[in-house]
């Protein structure tokens, strides 16, 4: 309950921030065709790695199960490929599934909202819609996918 614990009107929680790094992180490398992991490690050699843990945590988490997020993905964002979706959706859409499937200690609304944010923040008019959507549905069935 990190996220909702440190929330208070104007002030943006260490998991948000962490979240934010780690969009970077995955965006950049996927821009450049390399590994997340790989980038984040070398940020934290260079002494530019990310503050909060958690950071690393998606990060890693995202990549380790990258083949089963992106299944679904494909599966859920209906009239959508991957390679159609905007860069930065789809790696939002990335730790959102990541968290709504794998992170323990975090609500599954949380999740989705905090990807809805992200995507509003830095993505296009029409991306919280579609995050919500994706990630919605997603949720609805998370028994059935974990």
């Amino acid at each position: 309950m990190a996220d909702a614990q440190d929330r208070s009107p104007g002030r943006v929680s260490a998991r948000t921030k962490a979240r934010k790094r780690a969009l970077d992180l995955l965006f950049a490398s996927e821009m450049r065709g390399e590994s997340a992991v790989e980038a984040l490690e070398r940020a934290i050699a260079d002494g530019e790695g990310p503050t909060n843990p958690y950071t690393g945590v998606v990060v890693r988490g995202v990549v380790e199960h990258a083949a089963r997020i992106d299944e679904l993905l494909a599966q859920y964002a209906q009239g959508w490929t991957l390679a159609r979706m905007p860069a930065v959706d789809r790696n939002v859409l990335r730790i959102g599934v990541w968290e709504l499937l794998w992170a323990e200690d975090l609500p599954e609304g949380v999740a989705v909202s905090e990807a809805i944010s992200l995507t509003r923040d830095l993505s296009t008019d029409d991306s919280p819609q579609f995050v919500n959507g994706v990630l919605g549905a997603i949720q609805r069935d998370r028994a059935q996918l974990v």
